[in-house]
């Protein structure tokens, strides 16, 4: 959920990339002229290849993505398709989940068949089942799975109508609804559309190679590996959830299972031992153990408190990132956090972001003695977005295009009404703070101002450990705009020359913009190499429209300024969560909430570490002795679990010498450290937001 453009939470659309190999744009393949299978079906001939490399598993025909045993002519362009490229491997995912599914009838015959897309790092299929799956179930599955894919069955694509897929498919009433989505089936959701697609109905035969029999068939959009036996080893069932059919709590609710594909075993291991990291680096998991944050039931669903210790962590991310607003030429603001729905009329989020907003409160009506409205009341709501009310104070007096840029930013607290199933601990929450920001400028200025904010956000997130950066530029999306084609356009090719220039590399999100505007998001990959969408780059030629924002220009005229919306953290929460995975919750020094605790090996140096600690605090260390009853080893290993950079341990040869002894959360330790030196070592460490290690030696 980032920045003010999150204007469509339904839709869907993979931010957070998962644990597997992080996603990067692969170069084009070279195109191959010529090539035709001079046949009638889509199906290979006996002895006919298209192409020879085994790692080839499809095609793009004219920039379509088709089955190796598609039909072209010798006009097309034929592009091959890698089974270790992006779109190779969500074939190789959805082709493992047809044979999930195979195997399911083959041992439960009475299932019915749901859905089966690809996802992140893998694929899923929904069946409805009279008993839930069990563990032992899906290693039952997994077997069945192993003798189709041995098998070598073939995918074969069938053109049918409506009325044979009807009647082939009688027995699935889930497929058959599908069929009746057909023309429309965007109103299904982009995985419904893998089934039906937007063209010809089609069906996938899986065909014994020995037999040319159809042992199982599927509807389907394709395209598919040509064979199950290039599925490989490299998959696994991974686990069972319930997901109402069509993700309506109208509808029934059906039985998920989930697994997940890769090319070879070797990188189906590394992705389970990525698994593993992340189940370690879950934010939610470390929140506890950390006693970080909580979401009380008293609350509600997707709004967290932050105890002392996150308190801690999130006032030093705010304090840095306002310390780099005021560095870099920004003006702070505030707004409330209700407004009247006009407002929201005005911007016209009320028209595209309606279903994402909290119901209004409905205030201000009065009445007589006898109960009769003498006054009209009107509607309230929590905000979305900050963007309507920066506006507002932009318009509030006249402005000169002296005063442009205009940097206007704000730590603003929004409130969105996420659906309770898409809520995710600190990632995906209904109360969020954005680091918001808006920028007016003349339109000359547009694109030296873009650049400057992609530079502002790449320095600042490496301020907070972040280095690893590629860039995605996320275009219109026709069926959901505002303002002409020549502004998008316009819009679009300023944003692409800024990243182009970036020198960072950079990925299309085909409509992938909120409904005002192009934007550049920035990608960061962190420490086990997931990657995050975070700060974003907008911009914006309708608001200021909306508004009737103007300013007075050098020549006297009044002009319309053209509006930048920067949020670089995203939200302060799911920043938060993704920090606290990326370094485990071992936070640098200048960032833990604990930097110091002072462990004496008996009771009687308690006040020599007193003294200690009193000069850190003094100098703004946060730290504290352990005057607990535990014994000396006890105290190590608390203060190691809870992440403490550096644990003081002093004894009687210490207190002789005026020394420390420096404890690492790694285990490392450095002896005899003169109480001086150690206090500028850590104030030193914090201003530079650093590390300190046992380099300290050297």
């Amino acid at each position: 959920m980032t920045g003010c453009d999150e204007a469509s939470p339904s839709r869907g659309r993979r931010r957070d990339r998962g644990v597997g190999v992080p996603s990067s744009p692969r170069a084009r393949a070279k195109v191959v002229p010529s090539i035709s299978t001079h046949g009638k079906q889509d199906q290979v001939p006996d002895g006919f290849e298209l192409f020879t490399d085994r790692a080839i598993v499809a095609m793009r025909v004219n920039g379509v993505l088709k089955d190796l045993a598609a039909t072209v002519t010798e006009s097309d362009t034929v592009e091959p398709v890698t089974i270790d490229s992006e779109d190779g491997l969500n074939i190789l995912r959805h082709s493992a989940a047809h044979v999930l599914a195979q195997a399911v009838q083959q041992t439960n015959p009475e299932a019915r068949l749901g859905i089966g897309p690809f996802i992140t790092d893998g694929f899923y299929y929904d069946f409805d089942v009279a008993e839930p799956f069990t563990p032992d179930d899906l290693k039952v599955l997994q077997k069945a799975m192993e003798r189709i894919v041995k098998q070598g069955q073939r995918f074969v694509r069938r053109v049918v109508t409506e009325d044979e897929a009807r009647r082939e498919l009688a027995s699935e009433p889930y497929k058959l609804e599908l069929i009746g989505l057909k023309g429309s089936a965007e109103s299904g959701g982009d995985n419904e559309s893998v089934e039906v697609g937007s063209g010809e109905l089609t069906i996938y035969d899986n065909v014994d190679p020995k037999t040319g029999e159809t042992v199982w068939k599927d509807l389907c959009r394709g395209p598919h590996l040509p064979s199950t036996r290039l599925i490989g080893n490299g998959y696994a069932l991974m686990r069972v959830a319930a997901a109402y059919w069509r993700g309506s709590e109208k509808n029934p609710q059906l039985q998920r299972i989930y697994g997940t594909a890769w090319p070879t075993k070797d990188e189906l291991r590394a992705y389970q031992t990525r698994l593993e990291e992340a189940a370690k680096r879950d934010h939610r998991k470390l929140g506890a153990e950390l006693d970080l944050f909580s979401f009380p039931d008293e609350i509600g669903s997707g709004l967290a408190v932050f105890h002392p210790n996150g308190g801690i962590i999130r006032n030093e991310i705010e304090q840095y990132m306002r310390k780099q607003l005021l560095t870099n030429g920004y003006e702070l603001v505030n707004t409330p956090h209700i407004t009247k729905g006009q407002l929201f009329e005005t911007s016209q989020h009320l028209n595209w972001y309606r279903d994402g907003m909290f119901p209004p409160m409905h205030l201000d009506e009065e009445h007589d003695a006898e109960g009769n409205v003498t006054k009209q009341g009107q509607d309230y709501y929590l905000k979305p977005m900050n963007c309507p009310m920066h506006n507002l104070i932009f318009r509030a007096r006249g402005r000169s295009y002296r005063e442009l840029p205009l940097r206007l930013a704000e730590f603003g607290t929004v409130y969105r009404y996420e659906k309770s199933g898409t809520l995710a601990g600190l990632t995906r929450v209904r109360g969020l703070t954005q680091d918001d920001a808006h920028i007016y400028t003349t339109p000359e200025q547009v694109k030296g101002e873009v650049a400057r904010q992609l530079q502002f956000v790449l320095e600042t997130l490496r301020g907070y450990g972040l280095d690893d950066f590629y860039l995605e530029l996320s275009t219109k999306d026709p069926e959901k705009y505002v303002g002409s084609d020549a502004i998008w356009d316009e819009a679009t090719e300023t944003l692409r020359e800024v990243a182009v220039e970036s020198g960072l590399e950079l990925v299309a999100d085909p409509g992938g913009a909120a409904f005002y505007g192009p934007k550049i998001s920035v990608q960061a990959r962190d420490a086990i190499g997931r990657t995050w969408q975070l700060s974003t780059v907008q911009l914006d030629f309708n608001q200021p429209e909306l508004f009737d924002l103007q300013y007075t220009a050098a020549d006297g005229s009044r002009q319309q300024p053209v509006m930048i919306h920067r949020a670089l953290l995203g939200s302060v929460e799911r920043f938060f969560a993704i920090l606290l995975e990326h370094y485990a919750g071992a936070f640098p020094v200048w960032l833990a909430p604990t930097q110091v605790v002072g462990i004496p090996v008996a009771a009687e140096y308690g006040p020599y570490l007193d003294g200690i600690v009193e000069r850190l605090r003094a100098a703004g260390v946060r730290a504290h002795v352990d005057h607990s009853d535990d014994r000396m080893p006890k105290k190590i290993r608390t203060h190691t679990k809870a992440k403490v950079p550096f644990q003081l341990i002093a004894g009687e040869e210490d207190r002789a010498a005026g020394s420390v002894s420096f404890r690492f959360r790694d285990g490392s330790q450095l002896n005899g450290v003169p109480v001086d030196d150690a206090i500028t070592r850590i104030v030193d460490a914090i201003a530079e937001h650093a590390q300190i290690t046992t380099a300290w030696q050297g």
